[in-house]
């Protein structure tokens, strides 16, 4: 049987849906080619950080300093220069090098989370040549005095600021923590978003007892992690005008199945790729053509979306109904 894997994503049209997220593989020029070589249909690269960018044009002092006042602990927190992977001359010309030794669309990342001049930068990497850039969006609202609504208007209007530097498509990487997803997801397609990526993931940091620090933590995803996402891409995919890319929790080719099913156009992976190395997303590749086969599904367009709210028999259980039901049948052995 014949599977049409191919799909169309911010407009480039990719072999399948199947993408390594943003992460340190693609800082080496050999393992990209042996991501290519595994099959990706496209490159996502690591972000750039907005205080990175900072940190360039004003210099490493200027910088802390405006961080000074909120703690005083705050320089120590702070990184220093080099141990970010990429400075933003660096990050250019690295988006060429990728370009020229890849056959696949190469997408940028922007972390940042104010409207400000270094959007230029964003320029840059179009001209770099950069087929799309992903808005990455990471920010915790510690500030009582600042509503949702205000957080939400911020990450509209760096969106519009960068738009009108731009023509290559923007999506916008979201965390889950917002009042009303749904709607801002909706605003963000009306102010030019071409897709929205599900989930950010949020790195909590841990406390050190002994030494009475906050200490940085990061674990790798596993498969737990993606029903948090398969719920809201199953509630948000038939917002109009908006591609949607799935990351987080995708480890096996069911997860990857599941995340189709729930509507996703693309499915990012990083921390299988990272476990298991850039050869294993040839795996994940070849066991849903399989289950497709399988199952009789002759594309991924018919297979898109089967199990989203507005086609799933039974949407009441993306709602509250759901979590009636798994309260409701726990028993006590």
């Amino acid at each position: 049987m014949s599977i049409e894997l191919a799909t169309n994503y911010l407009g480039l049209q990719l072999k399948h849906p199947f993408v390594p997220g943003a992460s340190p593989l693609v800082d080496n020029l050999d393992t990209v080619r042996q991501l290519e070589d595994a099959g990706a249909s496209a490159i996502v690269m690591r972000s750039l950080f907005e205080e990175q960018i900072e940190m360039d044009w004003r210099g490493v002092d200027s910088l802390m300093l405006s961080h000074e006042e909120s703690s005083a602990e705050a320089i120590s927190y702070f990184p220093r220069a080099e141990e970010f992977a990429l400075t933003p001359d660096r990050y250019l010309e690295h988006i060429a090098s990728i370009r020229a030794a890849v056959d696949v669309p190469v997408i940028a990342s922007l972390n940042g989370v104010t409207p400000g001049g270094w959007v230029s930068l964003a320029e840059s990497m179009q001209q770099a040549g950069a087929d799309a850039l992903e808005l990455n969006i990471y920010q915790l609202p510690a500030d009582t005095e600042v509503i949702g609504s205000e957080i939400e208007d911020t990450v509209v209007r760096l969106l519009d600021t960068m738009l009108g530097r731009i023509t290559i498509p923007v999506a916008v990487k979201l965390s889950p923590f917002y009042s009303s997803l749904p709607n801002f997801a909706k605003r963000l397609a009306a102010s030019g978003a071409s897709g929205l990526v599900l989930f950010n993931r949020f790195y909590q940091p841990d406390i050190n007892i002994e030494d009475l620090e906050v200490a940085p933590s990061l674990h790798l995803s596993d498969s737990s992690e993606l029903l948090l996402r398969l719920r809201w891409m199953a509630i948000l995919e038939s917002i109009p005008n908006l591609d949607f890319s799935l990351s987080g929790g995708v480890h096996t080719g069911s997860d990857a199945v599941k995340a189709l099913m729930s509507g996703a156009t693309t499915v990012q992976m990083v921390s299988c790729l990272l476990k298991n190395g850039p050869g294993y997303l040839e795996k994940i590749i070849t066991e849903v053509r399989d289950w497709m086969a399988e199952h009789e599904y002759a594309s991924v367009k018919e297979l898109r979306g089967c199990m989203s709210y507005r086609k799933c028999p039974d949407p009441g259980g993306y709602e509250r109904a759901n979590y009636l039901r798994v309260l409701q049948t726990w028993r006590v052995s």
